[in-house]
């Protein structure tokens, strides 16, 4: 897959002789210096958002601060790197998972490969090589390269975009790798003020990313925007404030031979079993978990994460260990997208979706949008989802085994559900507690998540013996939970 990156044509950039009218493209090539530009290089500081990770289902993606972002892009190559240190605003807002100083993050892209460059805390140890970047990463980066001012217009030229007036403004479409729509709007001023975009997302469809541009200033012949506003979702994403623009300057990016010849390509999606109990079945073998848990005539699936690759492994193992029995159930936790990334696809087998009362409007939405760029099993099916809601307790049971769904308060989603298995004495949660290695210091510093999980346990009376959590590397008890919030006992 390729998304098509040229050195300036000069046909379609400069303005022709004057016995021809400058076309809307060319008008703006022009005013914006973009005839003058191989590379740019721009600085700021502002706000990024989360994307997916929202406090309530269909409220804003959680905040933090930037207090530096410096973008490098070499329009000829494709090259491009980003560069921000982001911190958690204070007091800190509901939603966002506290993290101690600054959160350093460096993305990279070049042509078809793009990849993060590890940032460890200082006095850690060196990190492994990065390696590389999934597709729908460098698709959305590349993307993102063509909707600045400059490689839009140069874009647009590459890709016979077409004009068409509005009011006095004029809008510019064209499409990138015979796929990806790609549609501007030029102000009167033949100023590049909007970009809009669509990329795959696994809960959205075909999620639009917009971004906006202001306040342009002249920085030696080079027209520039000092404010950047850009959503994902309808929602926020990023807002700059541009202090400082270097017009072709140097971009040195080289492609690490561990992205471009990684020594271990991506193995498949392996998903581990163990029977934790008689029919309880724990789901590992990648960082998001999930539990299959055998009732009577049928079976019960808690997590979908992470994607609907992920989730056909779920749903295979749990046939695997659990044969001949409808999967009838998948518990959603929550609805941040790393763990409901999975759902369609046990709607798709014929699942309920059982999740908080206040989620259901958000994916009943979401799930309705158009999906053209990458039609996953439900959109070709065309399954409507059939959904039950947990407002404070609801239960699961087919008359021996019984599963309570419990609503938790917590300041990190507000339609937060926990289970609890009674007869076993297991509780299943995810993000409020993930267990560290059994040797591992407890942080310096409790997560008040956790704290909120412990506080609730105690408060309603649960007798729990072991925590099955959807992150982390083992199962563990009260006891555990209790040393890592800094508490002594085990109730």
């Amino acid at each position: 897959m390729k998304i098509l990156f040229v050195a300036v044509l000069a046909a379609a950039l400069v303005a022709s002789p004057a016995a021809q009218q400058p076309t809307p493209l060319s008008a703006a090539a022009t005013a914006l210096g973009a005839d003058k530009i191989k590379s740019i290089q721009f600085t700021g500081s502002g706000a990024s958002y989360t994307v997916g990770q929202a406090y309530s289902a269909d409220g804003p993606w959680p905040k933090l601060d930037v207090k530096s972002y410096t973008a490098a892009i070499d329009y000829d190559a494709g090259r491009m790197r980003v560069e921000a240190v982001r911190t958690t605003p204070s007091p800190l807002p509901p939603g966002v998972s506290p993290f101690q100083g600054e959160q350093r993050q460096v993305q990279m892209l070049s042509g078809n490969y793009g990849w993060n460059v590890p940032q460890p805390p200082p006095g850690a140890p060196a990190p492994p090589p990065p390696g590389p970047a999934a597709e729908t990463v460098v698709t959305e980066r590349k993307l993102l390269l063509i909707s600045t001012p400059h490689g839009f217009l140069k874009a647009a030229a590459a890709n016979k975009a077409t004009t068409k007036p509005a009011g006095k403004a004029t809008e510019v479409t064209f499409t990138v790798d015979g796929k990806y729509r790609v549609t501007g709007r030029l102000n009167a001023q033949n100023q590049v003020e909007r970009v809009q975009t669509w990329i795959d997302n696994p809960v959205f469809g075909d999620m639009p990313i917009e971004t906006l541009y202001g306040a342009y200033r002249d920085f030696d012949g080079v027209m520039f925007p000092m404010t950047i506003q850009q959503s994902q979702g309808g929602k926020p994403t990023l807002e700059l404030k541009i202090t400082e623009v270097r017009a072709n300057a140097p971009v040195d990016i080289t492609v690490p031979e561990s992205v471009s010849k990684p020594a271990n390509p991506p193995a498949p999606i392996q998903v581990t079993a163990q029977q934790v109990a008689p029919g309880v079945h724990y789901l590992t073998g990648g960082t998001h978990h999930s539990v299959a848990i055998e009732m009577r005539d049928h079976s019960v699936v808690i997590e979908a994460p992470q994607s609907e690759a992920r989730a056909l492994a779920v749903i295979a193992k749990t046939k695997e260990v659990i044969p001949n029995k409808p999967i009838r159930f998948v518990v959603n936790t929550h609805v941040h997208f790393d763990h409901s990334s999975g759902l369609r696809a046990f709607v798709d087998e014929g699942a309920t979706v059982v999740t908080h009362r206040s989620n259901r409007p958000f994916y009943e939405k979401a799930w309705a949008g158009p999906r053209t760029l990458n039609p996953d099993r439900l959109a070709q099916s065309k399954k409507p989802p059939q959904f039950q809601t947990v407002a404070q307790r609801g239960e699961l049971t087919d008359g021996a085994r019984k599963i309570d769904l419990l609503w938790i308060p917590n300041r990190h989603n507000s339609g937060m559900l926990v289970a609890y298995l009674p007869a076993e004495k297991f509780l299943i949660e995810v993000d409020l507690y993930s267990p560290l290695a059994a040797n591992a210091p407890p942080p310096a510093t409790p997560n008040p998540f956790s704290v909120a999980l412990a506080d609730f346990i105690r408060e309603q009376k649960l007798d729990v013996a072991q925590i099955l959590a959807l992150h982390g590397p083992r199962i563990t008890t009260m006891e555990d939970l209790h040393k890592a919030i800094g508490r002594s006992g085990s109730n």
